[in-house]
C-alpha cells in the first residue's frame, strides 16, 4: 500500500496531502505522460473496435465481393442468366411473409449464412499467411482421436462441411440464430485483435471458441465446457478451459456486443445471401401467427394510446363553446 512505484496511482483526486498534512489544491503535472504514472491501462469501453462503426462493413462482406464479382462477370462472358431464385408472391387468399428478423432471426439460414461467411474467410485469406497460434492448430490440438493427414491444412473446406459442423454444436447445445450471430462478431474480433488468419488449419478450432464464448455471454443459461465435451467425445474439459481463456485474452476481454453492432452483421448477412443466392424463406401467414400479430400490434396500439393520452388536449362539445364577446372600442 506504501509503495511508491506501484501501478495503482490515483489520477482522479481533486485534494491531496503534503509533508505538513495540509489541504492544497491539486495541480496536475502535465509533464508526466501516463506511461510514466503506470496509468497506461486503458478502459475496455474507451477502445475503438474496428466492428463498432455503423458504417464499417463487416470483413466477411469485403471478401466475399470479389467472388461475387467474378460468378457475375463470368455469367455475363458465357452469356448465362444468373439462377433465378423461385420466388413466392402474395395473393387474395395467401400472405407470404419472410420468417426472419432481426429480433428472431431464422436459425436454419441464419446458420447457413455464418457458414458462407467463414467460407469466404479462408478462401479469400492472405496469401503470404499470418501467424498459426498453437491453441488454435487442429494438429497439436485434435478434436477426433482420428489421424490428422499430413496435407490437413492444404485444401480449403467446402461451405458444406462448416454447415455441417456449425448445425452439430447449435443443434446439440440448442443455441439460438442470435447466438450464431454474436460468434461471427467474436470471429473477426479474434482476426482482427490477434492478426491471425482463419485456414483449414485452424477453423473448427476459431469456431468452436467463438460458440463457447457467444454461447455464454448470450443465453442466460449458458452450456457447460463439459457438456461440448458430450457432443465432441474426443476433446477434454481441460482443453476447452485453455481454449476459451486464450481466446479471451486475444480479444482482451472486450465481449460487449452494441445493439448496433448485432443489426450491421444481421443486415450484412442477409446481403450475403442475397449476393450469393441464398434468400430467407418466405412462409404463408397461417391463421395461428395472424392472431398473434394482431395481438401484438393491439399490445403496442394500447401501449402508445396510453403514451399520448396526457399530451392529447379534451375536445369541447359545440355545444358548451362560448366564444369570447368583444365590444366596440369607445374613442373618446
Amino acid at each position: 500500500m506504501g509503495n511508491t512505484t506501484s501501478c495503482c496511482v490515483s489520477s482522479s483526486p481533486k485534494l491531496r496531502r503534503n509533508a505538513h498534512s495540509r489541504l492544497e489544491s491539486y495541480r496536475p503535472d502535465t509533464d508526466l505522460s501516463r506511461e510514466d504514472t503506470g496509468c497506461n491501462l486503458q478502459h475496455i469501453s474507451d477502445r475503438e473496435n474496428i466492428d463498432d462503426h455503423p458504417r464499417a462493413s463487416t470483413i466477411f462482406l469485403s471478401k466475399s465481393q470479389t467472388d461475387v464479382r467474378e460468378k457475375r462477370k463470368s455469367l455475363f462472358i458465357n452469356h448465362h442468366p444468373p439462377g433465378q431464385i423461385a420466388r413466392k408472391y402474395s395473393s387474395c387468399s395467401t400472405i407470404f411473409l419472410d420468417d426472419s428478423t432481426v429480433s428472431q432471426p431464422n436459425l436454419k439460414y441464419t446458420i447457413k449464412c455464418v457458414a458462407l461467411a467463414i467460407y469466404y474467410h479462408i478462401k479469400n485469406r492472405d496469401p503470404d499467411g499470418r501467424m498459426l497460434l498453437d491453441i488454435f492448430d487442429e494438429n497439436l490440438h485434435p478434436l477426433s482421436k482420428s489421424e490428422v493427414p499430413p496435407d490437413y491444412d492444404k485444401h480449403n473446406p467446402e461451405q458444406k462441411q462448416i454447415y455441417r459442423f456449425v448445425r452439430t454444436l447449435f443443434s446439440a447445445a440448442q443455441l439460438t440464430a442470435e447466438c450464431a450471430i454474436v460468434t461471427l462478431v467474436y470471429l473477426e474480433r479474434l482476426l482482427t485483435y490477434a492478426e491471425i488468419d482463419i485456414c483449414p488449419a485452424n477453423w473448427k478450432r476459431i469456431v468452436l471458441g467463438a460458440i463457447l464464448l457467444a454461447s455464454k455471454v448470450w443465453d442466460d443459461q449458458a452450456v457447460w465446457n463439459v457438456d461440448y465435451c458430450q457432443i465432441l467425445k474426443d476433446i477434454t474439459v481441460e482443453d476447452m478451459n485453455e481454449l476459451e481463456r486464450q481466446f479471451l485474452e486475444l480479444l482482451q476481454f472486450n465481449i460487449n456486443v452494441p445493439s448496433s453492432v448485432y443489426a450491421k452483421y444481421y443486415f450484412d448477412l442477409r446481403s450475403l445471401a442475397e449476393a450469393n443466392n441464398l434468400s430467407f424463406p418466405l412462409e404463408p401467414l397461417s391463421r395461428e401467427r395472424a392472431h398473434k400479430l394482431e395481438a401484438i400490434s393491439r399490445l403496442c396500439e394500447d401501449k402508445y394510446k396510453d403514451l399520448r393520452r396526457p399530451t392529447r388536449k379534451r375536445s369541447a362539445s359545440a355545444d358548451n363553446l362560448t366564444l369570447p364577446r368583444w365590444s366596440p372600442a369607445i374613442i373618446s
